[in-house]
């Protein structure tokens, strides 16, 4: 070790984020994703037997998708390239296929190339990766916060296998904690800080098992933290609460968890839970969403899902709807939640809507079957001689209960049904 590098290592110890300096490099240090990567799972064996594919981690921040990319490189010993896509693009990219080919071409080495938040990659972007993907120039290993179903495209996702990273639990984020406190070198040991049961469990809890999050924040915590009598610090929950500051919500407006959130509120509306209703509406306007949208999903729901069982909640959901856009946030959150709880507790029927689906699924089936003479609108002389209208009974006049308006091959048919 030369003094440069020396000084570089007491530097980045003292400055470099606490997540940063406890990175783990091996997988006997790695904390949680049992199922993917424990000791008898797949990928662990095809990092042992160095064979290693294309991948993409999907998972939430903090889970470890970072962390699992830097061990793979180091047991499998190939070159490691990492790249954000939030900051790179076709030139980065390029300049890393020059890299791996220089290491397969002078030392016949390979390369995992790991893009780090891939998602933020456009089609076009995501295309240029194909070719070295499929040709094995690289071993790609793809990072994203989001469904890949939605953000990915499909013929790269067609040729990578994917793995679904999950929030760490708190068994997992108290060893991380504890490792944490202990490691005197790129911990936190030095400070001879002791943590509440308490701290410690709201830690956990309000981390939402980001580790990411947790670590910075106690380590935030810490560095605040006077001495006490003993020379020791003791972090208490109220310390931790300051370092969290406002905990943010995890939800984008364009990604996966906006469906989610969105379809619990429907599906507890829809349950005629108005406590689980009220609870995910508080976590739509919590996180931003737009009322006018929500608002709408009401208007929907409310012929979807309760229909004529109800006719009144049409007119409430639009009457919430007005009012949404004529008061504006935050006022307009009581309307919400006077809506949301009627829809609720309304009476559910989905007989009109899945009459309406009986319908065209026979329309797609029979196609265009030619409309009854009588039932025609016979706006000309020669429609009139065709039969047009001809024999038509005018129900508010005359008995027509002998009367078809199907057309003649769909006679009988039902798609409507009341119970």
């Amino acid at each position: 070790m030369d003094l440069f590098t020396d000084h570089y290592q007491k530097n980045w110890r003292t400055t470099a984020p606490l997540a940063e300096r406890l990175r783990p490099t091996k997988l006997e240090d790695f904390v949680g994703q049992e199922e993917i990567v424990g000791p008898n799972s797949l990928l662990r064996k095809d990092i042992a037997a160095n064979q290693l594919s294309s991948l993409i981690f999907w998972g939430p921040p903090g889970s470890g998708k970072t962390t699992l990319a830097t061990v793979i490189a180091n047991l499998t010993k190939s070159f490691f390239i990492e790249i954000s896509a939030v900051s790179a693009g076709i030139t980065d990219l390029r300049t890393a296929i020059k890299q791996a080919a220089d290491q397969i071409k002078f030392y016949q080495r390979p390369t995992i190339l790991f893009v780090d938040e891939i998602h933020r990659w456009n089609k076009a972007q995501q295309d240029a990766l194909l070719p070295y993907v499929e040709k094995g120039l690289i071993i790609l290993i793809g990072a994203t916060t989001e469904n890949p179903s939605f953000e990915v495209i499909a013929p790269l996702l067609s040729r990578v296998r994917i793995f679904t990273l999950k929030p760490l639990t708190p068994l997992n984020l108290k060893i991380i904690i504890n490792r944490a406190l202990k490691d005197e070198i790129n911990g936190l040991g030095k400070y001879r800080a002791k943590i509440d049961p308490a701290a410690e469990n709201f830690l956990i809890q309000t981390s939402n098992g980001d580790a990411r999050v947790m670590l910075n924040v106690l380590e935030v915590a810490i560095k605040n933290c006077a001495l006490d009598k003993f020379d020791e610090r003791l972090i208490d929950i109220n310390l931790i609460s300051e370092a969290f500051q406002h905990p943010p919500l995890k939800y984008d407006k364009s990604g996966e968890e906006h469906y989610n959130v969105i379809s619990a509120f429907i599906k507890s509306m829809r349950g005629s839970d108005v406590d689980a209703a009220l609870y995910w509406l508080a976590r739509l306007l919590t996180a931003g969403e737009d009322p006018k949208f929500i608002a709408r999903r009401m208007i929907i729901f409310s012929s979807e899902d309760i229909g004529n069982a109800d006719s009144m909640a049409l007119v409430v959901a639009n009457a919430v709807f007005s009012a949404v856009e004529k008061i504006g946030l935050p006022e307009c959150r009581i309307n919400l939640a006077q809506g949301v709880v009627y829809l609720a507790k309304a009476p559910k029927s989905n007989k009109s809507y899945l009459g309406l689906l009986n319908a065209e699924a026979e329309v797609k089936q029979s196609l265009n079957l030619p409309v009854p003479l009588h039932l025609r609108n016979a706006v000309t002389n020669l429609m009139k001689e065709w039969g047009y209208g001809e024999n038509y009974k005018y129900p508010h006049l005359e008995d027509d209960s002998a009367q078809k308006y199907l057309p003649d091959k769909l006679i009988g048919k039902k798609f409507y049904h009341d119970l």
